[in-house]
């Protein structure tokens, strides 16, 4: 081999950057270890939500070691928690940084796909027209996206092309508008608005994006990641760690309307309140008197009944518990004072409002209070009263001044040591805010500071025109709200709604049981593919153990280089390539047995068995790579994560068998030693094999015809069970003390008091459910979320440890983990799309590796046999799956992950059928006198030991991942074992017949000869 210093040089770079990347990773896992120490020894079991009091120390812990710092010298400087090997030293946050990045499913945390709606940027760009035509428009592009592949701005053009009439959308009551004066004119044809549109809303969503991405950024959670997805208006965001909801929620969805109104003041207001009071009053004593006869002082009473109410809540009398309610319909809790109108209960929040907006009612307001506008203040969390302000708003609802001109938003103080948010503003703001804040001066008034039709504070201004454009917003704040509240105003509002339609929430402890699952796995997996390695090749088998450990590090190393997410997808991705990645020298090592057998020197056989082997190597490698570029392009979240170590396996397994082997078996030839390849059980087998592939093609033919019919018909008539990934719904993993039936569990959550229809399932243990409904699927609220889930707990409350609360039952209790350990969200819109993009994703597939194979062969016959086995393989794995999915004890869910374990089938199945295609190739150049038959049988015969070694390996570290890992991947899993078993079988029986079968017809397998020998005298 040529150029073995370079090699060496290489390998021991690579695996020096590979050690030292990793090292980040060991060392921030101590440190995370000894924060949770920390925290349990601050805590101990008996204290009242202990769980939640970890977290947070936890949390606290590694905050200190982020932001403390210690003294040196004359300046302060982070702690450094890092020292390696006294050359380099580390803060907290460079070793998080460069350690490597678990995904959600192994650390925890919070994934959620985000829907800007396009609907409100195109209402927003025509200035929320009026326009019938438009809006129907709008209205019908949302009925047509339920069906439709394409994006909504393109349905909207669909709709309003269909009922435009002589409308144009250069209009000026739609888009050739003041707003858009500059880029839209009126004489523009509607193919022209159409380009402008597209860009305007791809520039909305790339604000979007940049606005989601600031504030994730602050939100403090490590590695956090966030993708636009194509142009669908979708963005990925996924945070690692995350626990808190909620709050994730508010920051992803918050538009930050941040606007700032003279307000009114409560002697302005109040009476305006009384009078509505009044009139309810009456209307209610209206009724009453229609159903009964007044009594004789009725009219006294009513006379009187305006003034009572008054001095009732001015403290004026007593009040009479057994009157307020007739004579205080609205509810009024007390009068307010400077900007507070008056109080009311939280709960009457709503009728408050309806009754003041009340047409009937705003009649009595003077006309020059006619445009002002019922706000609520912020709710303390401690009071079950509201505040009502009344802002002066005008016509058109525009404010004086809005968030747009906020520069900057940090974290404050307010006078009295409350938590507070202060803002800078731009040139323009300052201006205007000098001015609001000389009328308020001047008229002694008061400023609203209003976010989302929420006011926040509403101070005075008492010391003259506040210059600069500096302003505070103060409230009941938590110190995280206040936090979270500057990050969102700084990095600016949401240019539409955001509305999540897919989410999953994963708990720390499940996240922990994952990675010990996948770790055994993983470890068994190795131990038995270095065993089975000596067993079959001896020494060799040591040295391909050898590349195959270096391989391993070089894959974490890699990962953790790139800042890659290992997901549990990606474990398995990374096991599988263990199994698979032997095969390189399998079939570097079958080969220099064959060449040995032959007669030649070891050097030689060495030299040619690595040689001819590498066309082989290619092709597997590449048909499986290419497999996984699609899974990669198509998936998202934890299946990008397989795809992701599956291509970087397949690139480090081609470097480590072909360069690393042949240096380790150089070295010990080069120095006198002698190898085998073979041990003295192996030595000999498979040598003498004779088995007639061809003549057996029929029965195999016939096998398959069998199972090929059963599928269908089971999947015709049964089908599949279809996960949430694929129909929508929300899905939740349960934990319970004791084992539970789940009849119980479903005939209590079918009630229709709860969901009315829901489906359990055993998962793992007999004490643990997955449990899917589709209750409110379509709501894809916070608030319909809470519901959902309160609902469930109450339900389940029966079955769950007495006394365990929502909040226990949310993160897992106790040791065991009880509880709530997982859930899941997928939107119907979402779900329809993830089901065709799976579709397009194994089509895809499909087509490429035709056209791959159909390059490499130049036969078109060679890719209709592998094209013909991959669509056998992937109806029997789906057929099997539709046939017992109703009996195992396991899920067989058709999700995400499933289409993955097809899309690796697949590339299994292509790599076993290349490898004997190559084989085929190289005979028909070799013996061009034997019979077309006689070259296939030989072939399929000589690549038998290499498919048979391939495929007990692959199954062996398969298996040891289904019985010891984790319980959310046995169903692919399952898949990927029945695919490895079905492909095995088709490489021999199902391709190669096919090809020899179409060839063979007419002059086919002579011009195949011929072609074959033309290509390698063009490449000699």
């Amino acid at each position: 081999m040529q150029n073995k210093g370079i090699i060496k040089l290489f390998a021991l770079l690579f695996g020096l950057v590979s050690i030292y990347q990793l090292s980040f990773t060991f060392k921030a896992n101590q440190i995370e270890d000894e924060a949770k120490q920390a925290a349990i020894a601050k805590y101990n079991e008996t204290q009242e939500g202990y769980n939640d009091l970890r977290t947070q120390a936890e949390i606290n812990y590694l905050d200190s070691l982020k932001t403390s710092k210690v003294q040196v010298g004359d300046t302060y400087e982070p702690i450094e928690v890092y020292n390696l090997l006294g050359v380099s030293q580390y803060t907290y946050n460079e070793v998080e940084n460069n350690a490597m990045k678990l995904g959600l499913d192994l650390k925890g945390g919070i994934n959620a796909i985000i829907q800007i709606s396009v609907k409100d940027i195109l209402k927003g760009l025509a200035n929320n027209s009026k326009d019938p035509v438009f809006n129907k428009a709008l209205a019908d592009a949302e009925e047509l996206q339920k069906d439709a592949q394409e994006s909504y701005l393109e349905s909207f053009f669909r709709a309003f092309d269909a009922i435009k009439g002589d409308t144009k959308l250069a209009s000026p009551d739609i888009f050739a508008n003041r707003d858009l004066s500059d880029d839209i004119k009126f004489d523009m044809s509607d193919d022209e608005v159409k380009t402008i549109l597209e860009k305007k809303i791809d520039e909305s969503i790339v604000s979007a994006f940049e606005v989601l991405r600031n504030r994730i950024d602050g939100f403090g959670v490590s590695s956090p990641n966030i993708q636009r997805l194509g142009n669908s208006g979708r963005i990925l965001i996924e945070l690692p760690g995350a626990r808190d909801k909620k709050r994730v929620v508010d920051i992803i969805t918050k538009t930050a309307q941040l606007q700032f109104w003279d307000t009114y003041k409560a002697e302005e207001m109040l009476p305006y309140v009384f009078q509505v009071n009044q009139a309810m009053v009456e209307a209610a004593k209206e009724k009453e008197s229609e159903d009964d006869v007044a009594d004789a002082d009725t009219s006294e009473e009513d006379q009187d009944s305006t003034k009572s109410t008054i001095d009732e809540l001015t403290g004026q009398i007593e009040t009479d518990s057994t009157s307020v309610a007739d004579a205080n319909p609205l509810g009024i809790q007390g009068p307010g004072g400077g900007p507070v109108i008056a109080n009311f209960l939280a709960k009457d929040k709503e009728k408050v409002l309806e009754a003041l907006n009340d047409p009937k009612n705003r009649a009595l307001l003077p006309a020059e209070m006619r445009y002002a506008k019922f706000v609520w203040g912020i709710q303390s969390k401690d009071s079950e009263f509201s505040e009502l302000y009344a802002i002066k708003s005008n016509r058109d609802g525009i404010p004086q001044l809005s968030g747009a001109v906020i520069t900057d938003a940090r974290q404050d103080y307010d006078q009295l040591s409350r938590p507070a948010v202060s803002m800078q503003m731009n040139a323009k703001g300052s201006k205007t805010w000098e001015e609001m804040t000389k009328v308020a001066y001047e008229t002694q008034g008061y400023i609203a500071i209003v976010l989302d039709d929420i006011v926040y504070s509403a101070p005075s201004v008492t010391s003259g025109p506040i210059a600069g454009g500096r302003s505070q917003i103060s409230g009941a704040f938590t110190l995280n709200e206040a936090v979270d509240l500057a990050n969102v105003l700084r990095a600016g509002k949401l240019p539409a709604s955001a509305e999540i339609i897919q989410a999953d929430e994963v708990g720390p402890s499940l996240g922990q049981e994952a990675i010990d699952s996948g770790m055994m796995s993983f470890l068994i997996a190795l131990a038995f593919v270095v065993l089975w390695m000596v067993f079959y090749y001896g020494k060799a088998g040591i040295f391909a153990d050898i590349a195959l450990l270096f391989n391993i590090l070089l894959i974490f190393g890699v990962l953790a280089s790139l800042g890659a997410v290992l997901t549990l997808p990606g474990i398995a991705g990374i096991v599988l390539t263990i199994g698979i990645s032997v095969d390189a020298n399998v079939l570097i090592f079958e080969r220099i047995r064959e060449e040995l057998a032959k007669g030649k020197s070891q050097k030689e056989s060495i030299k040619d068995g690595f040689s001819n082997a590498l066309s082989s190597i290619l092709d597997a490698n590449i048909t499986t790579g290419l497999t996984a570029l699609i899974l990669f392009v198509f998936g998202t979240g934890p299946i990008k994560g397989f795809a992701t170590t599956l291509i970087i396996g397949i690139l480090t397994s081609l470097f480590t068998a072909i360069f690393i082997t042949r240096l380790l078996i150089d070295w010990w030839v080069n120095r006198g030693g002698t190898l085998d390849f073979s041990t003295a059980m192996t030595k000999g087998l498979f040598k003498n094999v004779n088995i007639d592939f061809l003549k057996k093609r029929k029965i195999a033919y016939v096998i398959s015809g069998v199972l090929i019919l059963a599928s269908l018909g089971s999947l015709f008539t049964t089908g599949l069970d279809q996960g949430i990934d694929f129909v929508g719904g929300r899905t939740y993993q349960v934990r319970f003390e004791q084992a539970v039936s789940t009849e119980e569990i479903t005939s209590v959550l079918n009630d229709p008091n709860v969901f009315g229809s829901a489906e359990v399932k055993t998962i793992g243990a007999a004490n643990q459910l997955k449990i899917s409904t589709k209750y409110k699927v379509e709501d894809n609220s916070v608030e319909a979320d809470e519901e959902v889930q309160t609902k469930l707990f109450e339900a389940l409350k029966p079955y769950l440890p007495d006394g365990m609360t929502y909040s226990e039952f949310q993160d897992g209790s106790g040791e065991a983990k009880i509880g709530k350990m997982l859930s899941s969200k997928v939107s119907p819109t979402i779900a329809d799309d993830i089901k065709k993009s799976s579709f397009w994703a194994v089509l895809g597939s499909l087509v490429v590796v035709f056209l791959y194979i159909l390059f490499r062969f130049k036969r078109w016959q060679f890719s209709l046999g592998a094209v013909a086995a991959v669509f056998h393989d992937v109806l029997i794995v789906l057929g099997i799956f539709s046939l017992t999915w109703k009996f195992m004890p396991f899920s067989m869910e058709i999700d995400q992950a499933f289409i993955a374990a097809i899309l690796t089938v697949i590339g299994y199945s292509l790599n076993d059928t290349v490898v004997v295609f190559d084989r085929i190739r190289e005979f028909l150049n070799e013996h061009t006198s034997w019979e077309f038959g006689k070259t296939i049988n030989a072939s399929l015969n000589s690549t038998l030991s290499r498919t048979l070694n391939t495929s007990v390996t692959t199954l062996v570290v398969l298996l040891a991942m289904f019985i010891f890992g984790a319980e959310s991947l046995r169903g692919l899993l399952f898949a990927l074992i029945v695919g490895v078993v079905v492909g095995t079988y088709s490489s021999m029986f199902i391709a190669t017949p096919l090809m020899y079968d179409t060839a063979k017809k007419g002059d086919a397998a002579e011009s195949l000869k011929k072609k074959v020998k033309e290509e390698d005298e063009d490449e000699a």
